[in-house]
């Protein structure tokens, strides 16, 4: 049996909507795919809702875009195999795993809320004794709850991103933003012993934007590629505009995402867990990324142009508003407690002595 019926073959071991595409035809479907009302011999650009641009030119990793199918717009993956491309339904078959994850954040968040509070308090001054161990302890300590109210943020809120009815979009300016963001986070990965290049665009773009999405879906992106950048290394980020869209693109010169990983980007924390290089964590941040993709009209690629470690490019609409979104911004609750937003995303990359509690308070 030849590699390319393999690849057709395993479509139908796919327990979710799975269907192979040839030269823009849907040539193999499987039986939760045909539940969906997916038929062979379709063009696949007629279901195609965010992404015509970025499939077309889409030779090599993993995309994610957006589908419209028998009304409901939902998020597939892509990868190229064997001359076909792979299409496999991620955003609606996780529903149950991200309504669990986030009861469990919420009965974790309010403990945990009290204890940093607490900390808060105590920390600034036991970190001022005379055994500079203490604080250096103190500092690991504050930074470890730093990392668990990412993760439980993550697990709280990757769900309620995902729906488009969630997340209000206001007019921004999107490329002012990012710079912002960029700005911020560089001098903090200047303290992990990396550099961050941005480069933006000198324009102002407006359209409809979620701010807290958006910075969340970068940070995320910026904690990643330092996990694979040797120390020393560099972090290059471009933004380009493309017509009505803007293309941020994060690279890290690292030794690359293995291929057997590849396929399940989009979806890490639905596998069962395995003994692997932890620094890929069990996927969340990529979830809040491709929702900020596809809440902003974008979509998601991740590949490796010329072998150089791993690219994460994300691209946005820009779309402009109407009236009734030209509005007083509404009161909003702070995920992070008024913490600073990159020190709790990027916490799990940076040294401990940035979380000295008489720095930060």
């Amino acid at each position: 049996m030849d590699h390319m019926t393999d690849a057709m073959e395993m479509v139908d071991l796919l327990h979710h909507p799975a269907f192979c595409v040839k030269e823009g035809i849907i040539v193999k479907v499987n039986t939760a795919a045909r539940q969906r009302m997916i038929e062979p011999d379709t063009l696949v650009s007629g279901l195609i809702k965010n992404g015509s641009e970025e499939y077309e030119e889409f030779s090599d990793g993993c995309l994610y875009l957006t589908l419209e199918v028998s009304g409901m717009e939902l998020g597939f993956s892509v990868i190229r195999k064997c001359g076909f491309d792979l299409f496999r339904l991620e955003q609606d078959v996780e529903n149950y795993e991200l309504q669990a994850m986030a009861l469990a954040a919420r009965e974790l968040r309010e403990p945990l809320a009290s204890i940093m509070i607490s900390a808060d308090h105590l920390f600034p001054a036991a970190g001022h004794g005379d055994d500079p161990r203490t604080g250096e302890q103190v500092a690991r300590i504050n930074r470890g709850l730093f990392q668990m109210l990412r993760l439980i943020s993550n697990m709280s809120d990757a769900g309620r991103y995902a729906a488009a009815d969630s997340v209000p979009m206001e007019i921004k300016n999107i490329s002012a933003l990012l710079e912002e963001i960029f700005k911020k986070a560089a001098a903090l990965v200047d303290q992990a012993g990396l550099h961050l290049n941005f480069e933006g665009i000198s324009e102002a773009v407006y359209g409809l934007a979620n701010e807290e999405l958006l910075e969340r879906a970068v940070l995320n992106m910026i904690s990643n590629a330092i996990k694979f950048t040797p120390a020393g290394g560099t972090i290059e980020a471009n933004l380009l505009r493309r017509g009505k869209k803007l293309c941020l693109s994060i690279q890290d010169n690292g030794s690359g995402i293995p291929e057997e990983l590849r396929s399940t980007l989009f979806s890490r924390y639905t596998r069962e867990p395995g003994v692997e290089d932890g620094r890929y964590g069990i996927g969340l941040g990529f979830v809040i990324v491709r929702s900020a993709a596809a809440r902003h009209g974008g979509t998601v690629l991740v590949d490796h142009p010329q072998d150089r470690g791993t690219r994460i490019t994300m691209t946005l609409s820009v779309r402009p508003g109407s009236a009734n979104q030209v509005r007083s911004p509404i009161l909003k609750v702070d995920y992070a407690g008024e913490r600073d937003h990159g020190l709790l995303e990027l916490s799990d990359v940076l040294p401990a002595e940035l979380y000295d509690s008489s720095k930060i308070n």
